[in-house]
């Protein structure tokens, strides 16, 4: 069965729910759990107006956020008894940033939530799921 599991979180109420589900699955499969968030590049700004955030200030703030919610999955995964260690990276598209990460860490499952956004940002965007499940050489499980 899986060893190693990457459970990509973003915040949203999905997945959250999604993260009580995999803590759950890893305890009964005796896996060790890596929840992971994909935090956006430093966006390019055409402007030479100052105000903008700096790059290295910018990537500190969204990792420290990161880090702040991965923290509460690491606290739960604790409580449950189950091996967990989380990481952060950052990338500008949010499913190579997942599976690279579950590549790099050596995961042999993805668990992840079916989507995050809604409404009109979710068309636009589209499904990070459903292009994690199209590129993955690995397997996907969806939490809905």
């Amino acid at each position: 069965m899986f060893k190693h599991i990457l459970l990509p979180v973003d915040g949203s109420e999905l997945s959250h729910k999604a993260v009580s589900a995999a803590i759950q699955f890893a305890r009964t499969t005796a896996a060790r759990l890596t929840p992971y968030m994909c935090v956006e590049s430093y966006p390019y700004v055409l402007s030479s107006d100052s105000s903008h955030e700096k790059r290295e200030v910018y990537q500190q703030r969204v990792e420290a956020e990161a880090r702040q919610e991965l923290a509460k999955v690491e606290a739960a995964a604790a409580l449950a008894g189950v091996p967990c260690t989380s990481h952060v990276s950052s990338a500008s598209v949010p499913y190579q940033g997942i599976i690279h990460a579950a590549r790099e860490l050596g995961c042999d499952v993805i668990f992840m939530a079916s989507h995050g956004r809604k409404g009109l940002s979710g068309l636009l965007l589209g499904s990070e799921t459903q292009k994690v499940l199209t590129h993955s050489d690995i397997p996907v499980l969806v939490f809905r």
